[in-house]
């Protein structure tokens, strides 16, 4: 039988203790930071997805949108219970619509502004500019007339009377705010905006049609010019909520039309897609809904964007909570025509017939 003598390591000095020690702790706060790191990524690149999108996620089955109203900012729960309140009846009386305002008021607002035929120049080069907005390019279009103010309260009110339509998310027991009968009407969806359109005997201005009553024939960057004036516009919280459509005067385009940046962004009919020859990712364009993959999303309260079979509707001009930039003329903003906020409104568009009306 063999003998198998054991051999033992000699202690450990303090220093090499010491050294082995702060290796591993070394090597512990190394791992941590990876994890972190490759949690930080995952996140951000989500978020990234995410600002891309504008978080505009769509709450319901897209099959069902156009009869589910999706308000900014709030959970399905609030979403079907604002409905139902908007549904109620108590709103105005026609009589009691065509009070709101004073004749001379009401025959201001149904101004239309003539926006003669011809060329402009449409979107930016601008390489600061998101990509969607380039490149620019020449757009000819034929004479139409465009809403001088975007569609009020007021005017809102004799749809809601007219039609039995109902109110906008934010009307309390179907009444406009108080005070608010000039501003423009908010909370209401693409879906709502054209419903109002057909009624008026209108109906919604294409993107370019937009673009050019606000920016002229000259590739101007803002309705008043070049440089941005805060005083021509109501933008980034400077009041804190929309404001009175005749407040900026001086903000007006080169066609007289008025409050085409900042207060609302405004609906318009075009669905969000790229401008000939853009190099936008395709993906940027394409309708996507919020999934939820994984616990650990779920836990980070993260998602990934899901293409699904719907497109985004342009709105246009920035509001009183966006930056200063996106009030740019070029700027295209978008959203999922069932979406609603206290940012969004709209205005009319109408063709001409150039035989009864002289575009001169």
């Amino acid at each position: 039988m063999m003998n198998h003598s054991l051999k033992t390591r000699p202690p450990l000095s303090e220093e090499e203790r010491y050294r082995r020690k702060r290796y591993l702790n070394a090597t512990l706060v190394t791992c941590a930071a990876l994890a972190m790191l490759g949690g930080a990524i995952h996140v951000v690149r989500l978020g990234s997805n995410r600002m891309l999108d504008m978080r505009d996620r769509a709450t319901y089955d897209v099959a069902e949108m156009k009869t589910h109203l999706r308000a900014a900012g709030e959970d399905i729960a609030r979403e079907r219970e604002s409905e139902a309140k908007a549904k109620v009846s108590g709103t105005y009386t026609p009589a009691e619509a065509d009070m709101l305002l004073s004749p001379e008021m009401w025959a201001e607002l149904r101004k239309t502004v003539l926006i003669p035929a011809g060329e402009f120049r449409m979107g930016t080069d601008n390489p600061r500019s998101d990509e969607y907005n380039r490149p620019q390019h020449t757009v000819n279009l034929h004479v139409y007339r465009l809403d001088k103010y975007p569609v009020t309260n007021a005017q809102y009110a004799r749809f809601v009377a007219a039609t039995g339509y109902h109110v906008p998310l934010n009307w309390k027991d179907g009444k406009i705010p108080s005070g608010q009968e000039l501003h423009p009407v908010t909370m209401v969806s693409w879906f709502d905006a054209s419903a109002y359109a057909k009624w008026a005997g209108k109906r919604l201005p294409t993107e370019a049609e937009w673009e050019k009553a606000a920016r002229g024939t000259d590739g101007r960057r803002w309705p008043w010019g070049d440089t941005m004036d805060a005083g021509k516009l109501n933008t980034y919280y400077s009041v804190g909520s929309t404001t009175k459509v005749t407040a900026y005067p001086a903000g007006a385009s080169p066609f007289g039309v008025m409050d085409m940046a900042g207060n609302v962004s405004e609906w318009v009919a075009d669905d969000f897609l790229p401008y000939p020859g853009s190099k936008a990712p395709p993906e940027v364009f394409a309708g996507k809904v919020a999934v939820v993959k994984t616990a650990a999303d779920r836990e980070m309260k993260v998602a990934d964007l899901v293409p699904v079979d719907a497109r985004y509707k342009v709105l246009r001009s920035g509001s009183w909570k966006s930056d200063p930039f996106s009030t740019s003329t070029f700027h295209r903003n978008f959203n999922y025509p069932n979406s609603a906020s206290d940012f969004f409104g709209f205005r009319c568009a109408e063709d001409v017939d150039t035989a009864k009306e002289d575009p001169s």
